[in-house]
């Protein structure tokens, strides 16, 4: 009997991810500075939660579901537009608030269980990060009403962001470190330079430790030193595994230079946001160099890569690579500029979402056009 044909997820989500990314951070601004308040799914904090529980969730399916058939991918799909419909239009109605868990939760449903036969424990927490990290928008849905039982002991939908970003923090270290260490190896040791430093286990395992405790501390009322703490020694140890990777080393290999970019990313982001928690001051800012400037050039140099790997069968072009690090790198730096006030700097604040717009949009026209669809 014939194999059932199936199709690769990330055809679908990868683009879905970018273009949503694109809409998303300009019409966020432009929602407020307008005055219209359309749409209302993106005002106050809304953008935050699309980033994270719609562009991050569609960037964890299509890198972690593989090949599925076709009827899951493109259901799975289905409910992802649906739910984001849903909250761009109307994210107080019972259809978005039940839509929103509802995708997070099939998609966990999908992918931890891919991660059950690990052996290693640093393998085995990917599955139970993913659970907690899809989990989180059930608990954004239910957050007012448990407050209203419970008092003020419980987290706000504000900490949950908080939550969710270190755990998405966690996540990206994790991946990032595993996509980056065998290609780095590979590439210099066809130029006869061996890479000693691959995974760094210790360094790794201290990373898990790190950023879980430090995200569990945002929760807690009086520990947000605490969690600061543990980013400043999180960055410092992302710092020196980046530079344990020798990347310069690799300069024929924009794409993964790009990808260094990115994880350095992550330790200025989590170095910012440990000083701004030690300090007592409002993280926003902060926060936005690990979703900006990680999370987008993490994201765009991944997906570009697996792309033109599977299209091409070779890395992507240095113009596509440089023009999607500067653009990202330039929005993360913008948007941290603008400060915890960002709508009192207009200039600050546009420049940041067009650059962010213009390379999602970008990103997005190039995955969507055709490739080989069946799984290999």
């Amino acid at each position: 009997m014939a194999r059932a044909r199936k199709i690769q997820t990330f055809r679908l989500f990868f683009p879905a991810a970018a273009f949503l990314a694109a809409i998303t951070v300009p019409l966020s601004v432009w929602a407020v500075q307008s005055g219209t308040g359309w749409p209302p799914g993106l005002l106050g904090a809304g953008h935050g939660h699309e980033l994270l529980f719609g562009f991050a969730l569609a960037l964890i399916a299509g890198y972690t579901l593989g090949p599925q058939p076709p009827v899951i991918v493109l259901s799975l799909g289905g409910l992802w537009l649906a739910t984001r419909i849903a909250w761009l239009l109307s994210p107080d109605s019972w259809t978005a608030m039940i839509l929103d868990p509802l995708f997070a939760l099939t998609l966990a449903w999908l992918a931890v269980p891919r991660f059950s036969a690990a052996k290693k424990w640093r393998n085995r927490m990917v599955g139970p990060l993913i659970l907690v990290t899809c989990l989180i928008p059930l608990v954004w849905q239910a957050s007012p009403w448990l407050s209203q039982l419970f008092g003020e002991q419980l987290p706000d939908q504000r900490q949950l962001m908080h939550f969710a970003i270190l755990c998405l923090l966690l996540l990206m270290t994790f991946m990032g470190g595993r996509i980056i260490a065998p290609a780095a190896a590979g590439t210099l040791e066809k130029k006869g330079i061996p890479l000693e430093a691959r995974v760094q286990p210790r360094i790794e395992a201290a990373l898990i430790i790190l950023l879980a405790a430090a995200a569990v501390f945002i929760l807690i009322p009086g520990l947000a030193p605490a969690s600061g703490m543990t980013l400043l020694v999180a960055s410092l140890l992302i710092l020196i595994r980046t530079l344990r990777w020798q990347l310069w080393l690799c300069p024929e290999r924009p794409d993964l230079i790009a990808l260094g970019i990115g994880y350095l990313w992550l330790s200025v982001g989590a170095g910012t946001t440990g000083l701004t928690l030690l300090a007592g001051d409002p993280p926003a800012a902060s926060l936005h160099l690990i979703t900006t400037g990680g999370l987008g050039s993490l994201s765009s140099a991944v997906t570009l890569r697996l792309y033109f790997q599977r299209a091409r069968r070779k890395p992507p072009p240095r113009l596509w690579v440089w023009a999607m690090v500067s653009l990202v790198s330039l929005s993360a730096i913008a948007r941290f500029m603008a400060g915890t006030q960002p709508f009192s700097e207009p200039g600050l604040l546009w420049l940041s979402a067009s650059c962010w717009g213009l390379a999602f949009l970008a990103l997005g026209v190039r995955l969507a056009m055709p490739m080989k669809l069946t799984a290999s």
